[in-house]
Formats: structure tokens, sequence, C-alpha cells
């Protein structure tokens, strides 16, 4: 059958290990689905006929008891998420993985035994795009559906609630004349495979044809305003921010060259091409964003920066943007925010025991400063509001001055940097010393200025948090020096810094062993590895675009103000001296950090010869 190796088909009953019974592939039986008719009742009767009757509904096993068969959950635990079901009104299985008793997946293939359905595998096969277009996208987005293959007449949808009746309903109508044929997928699958399957940039040539047909496309040089909502390149924008946010991107660039326009989109911080637009359409596009942004689409001189707050897909998003001139044009830069995403625990972010430990015994100091170094992109704020989840309580009186304001923290009082009224980080951290604090978080220490108060703010007893731009640890030290912060104010405040990089994790989905090349095994040796490790790498799959890489994880050296390290700060001593003298005191190096997380088959050593920087 041609749609064998996409399909599971689970046996409706359970070994007694709990185990399925995994049919041969090709001896998949007809799975229960019937054709979609026209017309409703027709459909209605379709419904009736592939849904099974109440007697048959009666002998189905009942979710938790079979998870229980299988030996993935324990009976109180079914108990205890029925008392909340009870309160919740929510689905049994959903709520099991709500509260973290069971994985998705897992759930996935007790569906499947319990509706006799077989599952398909949509991590590793990708849905055919004819079958997938079959099925309208708010459709497909609606009902958690997506279709998989087509052949001789029947469609293979893969379903999250395949005993949804709407499923068969209004997908039988959608795309009629094609029977159903119905298989269970994991909904966070589906959700993945809808978009991937539907790309909202495929419609983007179209839109370039009907931009360099109007007069717009023709005067693009001289940067007329776009009014109209309906003009091509409105549309344009609206599809390269809808595509970013649902491919993760972090950032968007949209670069002017001697005769393109280049799209590009930062992922897991890495850049991809996502497309190339004619080189009279950069200035419309970059002007439609600057009226998004409220920025001035008259001077193309400047740099200018500006903010954009919309919903996509149902998301609230906030976008900072950035223009600068060069040479073919201006080039604008877009970081996307999305305000739904979740705050990470200090204890999630990739730190080692030993390392989380003393990064959360400086923490509980009433006062001092704690500082987050790092390049741009390296994940600073992420750890510091991390941190601040840990000093949040309600005895305390917290206050942030950033630019710009990324997340929004609950109980916490944030100040947005105006340049234009007059706030800038020196002087709202003055009027934040009036507000009677407890802990300051500084956003960035960027001059001499804000250094000198936010030490200062540190010994007068307020706890400090704050990043500032440096390579490692110990150059943020000399960071603090070269500011003009004297040697025995930075040992009387400074506390601890960390210093941290982010590396992609490998894809779970695809991961598999290599031996890695002579070079690589030879950066790793000489970093201290053990060459006997076994080595991961990713193969490249649906979930991952074909990278291998999936999300990120931090890199961390965390270095403590000793007594040996105030002296030879105090005797102006070299970076390399620092950094013996915290080596010898039981400092992990980046390199160390990135080292353990090969040996823990987490990354590759690619990845840590590219974003661990060793000087």
């Amino acid at each position: 059958m041609a749609n064998s190796r996409f399909l599971r088909r689970r046996a409706a009953t359970t070994s007694p290990a709990g185990e399925d019974r995994t049919l041969p592939e090709g001896a998949l039986d007809p799975a229960p689905s019937v054709a979609s008719p026209p017309t409703d009742e027709a459909a209605r009767d379709t419904a009736s006929d592939a849904a099974p009757s109440s007697s048959e509904r009666q002998k189905q096993p009942l979710i938790g008891e079979l998870l229980v068969q299988r030996g993935q959950i324990v009976p109180s635990q079914v108990d205890e998420a029925l008392l909340q079901q009870s309160a919740s009104g929510k689905r049994l299985g959903a709520l099991l993985v709500e509260l973290g008793m069971v994985d998705e997946r897992s759930l996935i293939e007790a569906l499947a035994v319990q509706l006799g359905l077989p599952v398909a595998d949509l991590r590793q096969s990708e849905p055919d795009p004819e079958a997938a277009a079959r099925v309208p996208e708010a459709l497909a987005r609606s009902l958690g559906v997506v279709g998989v293959r087509r052949s001789e007449g029947t469609l293979l949808i893969a379903a999250g609630d395949p005993a949804d009746p709407r499923v068969l309903d209004e997908v039988g109508r959608a795309v009629a004349p094609d029977r159903v044929q119905l298989a269970i997928a994991a909904p966070s699958d589906i959700r993945r495979s809808i978009d991937s399957a539907y790309r909202a940039l495929a419609g983007a040539g179209s839109l370039v044809e009907a931009f360099e047909a109007t007069e717009t496309g023709r005067n693009a040089a001289s940067g007329a305003r776009v009014v109209s909502e309906d003009a091509p390149v409105v549309h344009l924008v609206n599809l390269m921010l809808t595509q970013g946010l649902r491919d993760r991107a972090s950032d968007i660039h949209i670069e002017p060259h001697a005769d393109r326009v280049r799209v590009r989109y930062r992922i897991d911080g890495a850049l991809h091409d996502v497309l190339s637009l004619p080189e009279n359409m950069g200035p419309s596009v970059v002007s439609r964003i600057k009226i998004m942004a409220n920025m001035n689409i008259v001077d193309r001189r400047r740099p200018q920066d500006g903010q954009i707050a919309t919903e996509i897909d149902g998301k609230s998003v906030d976008i900072r943007v950035a223009t600068t001139p060069t040479i073919w044009g201006e080039k604008a830069v877009l970081r996307l925010l999305d305000r739904n995403r979740t705050l990470y625990r200090l204890g999630e972010l990739g730190m080692p025991a030993a390392t989380y430990e003393r990064f959360s015994s400086l923490l509980r100091s009433p006062y001092g400063m704690v500082a987050c170094a790092g390049p741009t992109g390296s994940g600073k704020t992420t750890t510091l509001y991390a941190t601040l989840g840990e000093l949040n309580q309600s005895e305390r009186n917290i206050t942030t001055i950033e630019d710009p304001v990324e997340y929004v923290f609950p109980s916490v009082n944030q100040i947005q940097i105006n340049d234009q009224a007059g706030i800038s980080f020196a002087t709202g951290l003055r009027s934040i010393l009036r507000q009677d604090p407890d802990v300051i978080l500084i956003g960035e220490i960027r001059d001499a200025e804000t250094a000198r108060i936010a030490v200062e703010s540190a010994l007068t007893g307020h706890f400090v948090l704050s990043s500032i731009h440096a390579g490692d640890a110990c150059s943020a030290l000399h960071r603090f020096a070269d500011m003009g912060i004297e040697p025995f104010l930075i040992t009387s405040t400074v506390s601890g810094v960390v210093s941290q990089r982010l590396v992609r994790r490998i894809c779970d989905q695809c991961r598999e062993p290599y031996r890695p090349g002579v070079d690589e095994l030879a950066f790793f040796a000489k970093a201290g590895g053990s060459t006997d490790t076994e080595f991961w790498q990713g193969r490249g799959c649906n979930f991952c675009s074909r990278t291998g890489y999936q999300d990120r994880i931090g890199v961390f050296e965390l270095l403590v103000m000793s007594d040996a390290v105030k002296r030879l700060l105090v005797e102006n001593a070299s970076i390399d001296r620092l950094r013996r003298t915290a080596r010898e005191e039981h400092m992990d190096s980046l390199l160390d950090g990135g080292v353990r997380l090969v040996e823990e088959g987490v990354t590759t050593i690619a990845e840590i010869m590219s974003s661990v920087y060793v000087v």
C-alpha cells in the first residue's frame, strides 16, 4: 500500500507486557474511513458509519485503563487526574499530558489502540505537498489535521483528535470527491507539519509579479510611501513576519545588494536564506516596515530604531526594528519577541550542578553586583530574568531599566529607555534609586556614567544585576576598569561574573552516532575531551528543517570574586593571570562547558568550534 511507510498499524489488544503488536509493513488493514459525499445529510451518514456504535464504544477500553495496562502510569495517577478533570472539564488524556504524567507520544499510541486507528509518523516522513494542499489551511489549523498522502482517490488525513466528528464531516466536504482515510498523530507533530506544509511565503512570487506590474514597482527607487493596505508589498511584509514566527526565527534580515534584496531568518543562532527579491523592491519593503514602526520614511541616510506591536497567528508579538544605510540602500533587521513565550527558570538554562549552586549562593547576598557577560545574542537577558525569578518575592521591591523591555515580568517594575523623553540608563538609574529599591536590574552597562552609578548603587546597599558586553568573565572585569571604575571599587562591589554562549542542541528526532573528522578530534582532545566519547549528530528531519539541530542550550563560566582574584585586580594583573588563578580556584571555562555538552551527546564538536570563542 502506498501509505504503508507512514503508518504503524496498532493491534486492538496488547501483549501481557502491555506492548503493542505492530503489523508488518504492507499488511495494514483498511482504516475506518469512508468517502465524504457532497451533501450534508450524506456526510452525517458517513460520519455515523465511520464512528463506532454505542455498543462498540462500550467495548472500547478506557484510556486510563490502557495506559495502566501498558505500564506508563499507575492507578493513583489516574485517580488524581480524574479529580482534576471533574474541576477543569478537560479530556483525561490531555490532562495527563499537561500534568506530566505521560508524554504525548505514549498517549497517541494508546489512543490508536483504543480507536483502532493507525499512527502516522510525521517526525521522519514529510506530508506530500499535493495531499496537504487538498485541505484548506484555515480548516487544517482549526481542526488540527494535515493531509499526508493521496492515492487512487483516497486522501490519508492525520488528525490529533480523530474522534471529533467534525474531522470526517468538514474535511470530507472540503476534499470531495476524494475518500477520507483517518490516522492519528501527536497534535504537536501535526502543528509542526502544518507550519511546514503551508508556507506563508509560497505566494511571494505572485506578489513580486504584482508589485513589478504596478506604478509602485516602477517608481520604487523614489521610496514612495505605501498607503494602500492591499498593496503587494504590504502583503509580502506580512507573509515574511508570519513565516518568521512559524520558523522560530529570532531575527529577520532584509539586505539590499547590487542585483537583489536578500531576506534571511536567524533560527537557533544561524542565518538561513529564505527569499530573494528584485532590487527595486527593497526601498518599498523597508518603507512599509518603517510605517509599521512609526519611523521616518523620508530620512534614508541615518540609522533609525523603532518598534512594532502586532498579532501573528493569534499570538501577540513585539518586533524591534533597526535600519541602517548601506552602499546599496537601507538594510533592516527585525527582532521578533513573542509576548507569550515562557520565562525560563534558572535551573532550566543548562548550568552544571556545581555552577548552579555557586551562582545561587551569590544571589543570597543582600547587596553587591552580579554581572552577566557575553556578546550580542548570547542569552544574557534570558539569564538575568531567570535570576530575577529566583529573587522575586513579595517583600522585595524589584525595578528594571531596559532597552527594550523584552520580557514582561509580573510584579516587577519595568522601565523602558526613551531617549526622546530624556530617559537613558544613567538618568533612569538615578530615578530608580529614589524609589526605595531592593533589587535593580540594568539591561546593559554601556558607558562610564551608567557603570559608575551601578557601582555606587551596589555600594549603598542595593543588589544589582546587569549585563555587559565582554568576551568572558575575566574580560568583563577589565571592561569595568576600562570604563574608569577604580579596581578597589570593582573588588568592593562585584560579587561574581557569569559569562555565557548559546550552542545548538542536536535534534532529538534524528540524532545518530557518527565519527568526527581529524580536525574536530584534534580540537576536542586539545580542549581536554576524551576521544573515546560516543559522538552524536543530527541527520536532519522535518522538525529541525534538515539542519540536525533544534533549540539551544547555554554554556557558562562563573568567576567568583575570591581574595586572590581581588588582589590580582588591584595589582592590574593581566587577563591571563586572572584566568589561571580562576581556574586554580575551580572555575570551569566556557570551553570546559562545551566539552561536557559534547560528551553528554547534547551538541557537536563543530558547534562548539563555531560558537564558543577560544582566545
